[in-house]
């Protein structure tokens, strides 16, 4: 279950609406500070958010207010934006998120050198005694065909044996890891026998599997970007499930723009001028077998090629 004490964050959640008079959308507004579990430890909340459509459509033709433009139109421009990749205007929209997530996962999210990140401090804080473990159907063996990715499942009985190795090497670094801080809640030595080691230090001994927290803040252009990797099939499970809530609360905030998105980059698909004119002749009633050996595109690009369009292996 995840940790909800933030007292801060649910006062805010509890208050009575403050009048604005900047835009808003109804529909985040509700998701405002509440907590969205992940894994089983892990959240996500909205902390604040900055513009949406209407926003996106101002800032492309840099006009006062709405204008005199239709929905309609609106819906138009958005898709016409992100079809020809004028990426400036959906600059103009911010989300900011309150994650909480294993830091070897966080390793990974910070990759995408684009927000503007705040990361709780071990230096400063002490750690909680809590620990990311996979379920049972998450683990699996290396791929033979991805470096990076997972293969088979395990059996029941290696996947227990796995589960209950995690648990305890996680549990052990932080018993050490607590005995090295020496530290009672108040500053003072648990242990007066034993040395108070300082936290920027006694942190290094935890596994990777603990959870950090962080305030995570980003624009619409480069948060599409971030989700068109982390939601799409083959990036790791741990960061997709965070991506995937994301992508609704993004969803809530900008409909617009993210039906595009979704037509565009995650339900469309690029070609490389190879490519192209390898599809020019499919049209023409071209035969894929005959076309692409001789197209210049590597194995690996035929395979991927072929996948794309679903017209399935070679034959013979």
């Amino acid at each position: 279950m995840a940790d909800t004490s933030h007292p801060e964050l649910d006062e805010l959640l509890a208050a009575a609406p403050v009048p604005t008079r900047r835009p808003t959308v109804a529909a985040l507004e509700e998701q405002l500070f509440r907590l969205l579990p992940v894994l089983d430890h892990g959240f996500v909340r909205v902390v604040d958010y900055m513009g949406d459509d209407d926003a996106i459509v101002q800032a492309a033709r840099v006009s006062y207010g709405k204008g005199t433009k239709t929905a309609r139109n609106d819906r138009g421009l958005i898709r016409y934006l992100i079809r020809h990749r004028h990426t400036t205007p959906f600059e103009m929209c911010e989300l900011k998120l309150h994650v909480k997530l294993p830091i070897f996962v966080a390793r990974q999210w910070i990759r995408h050198r684009t927000a503007n990140v705040n990361e709780y401090s071990a230096r400063y804080s002490i750690l909680d005694r809590e620990f990311y473990i996979p379920s049972a159907e998450q683990l699996a063996v290396q791929s033979t065909s991805n470096r990076q990715g997972r293969g088979d499942v395990l059996s029941a009985d290696d996947a227990a044996r796995v589960m209950d190795l995690l648990h305890r090497d996680a549990t052990q670094a932080y018993d050490t890891y607590a005995g090295l801080i020496n530290d009672d809640g108040d500053g003072n030595a648990s242990d007066p026998e034993s040395p108070q080691l300082a936290r920027e230090l006694a942190r290094m001994n935890l596994s990777l599997n603990y959870y950090t927290q962080w305030y995570w803040k980003i624009d619409l252009h480069n948060l599409l970007h971030f989700l068109s990797l982390r939601m799409d099939a083959h990036a790791q499970y741990e960061i997709r499930v965070y991506a995937d809530i994301i992508g609704q609360l993004t969803k809530a905030w900008v409909p617009l723009a993210w039906e595009a998105f979704e037509d565009y980059r995650l339900g469309g698909a690029f070609f490389s001028r190879r490519e192209l004119d390898v599809l020019r002749a499919l049209l023409k009633g071209g035969d894929p077998d005959s076309l692409l050996p001789s197209s210049g595109l590597s194995l690996r690009e035929r395979r991927a090629f072929r996948d794309r369009l679903e017209i399935g292996p070679p034959k013979g």
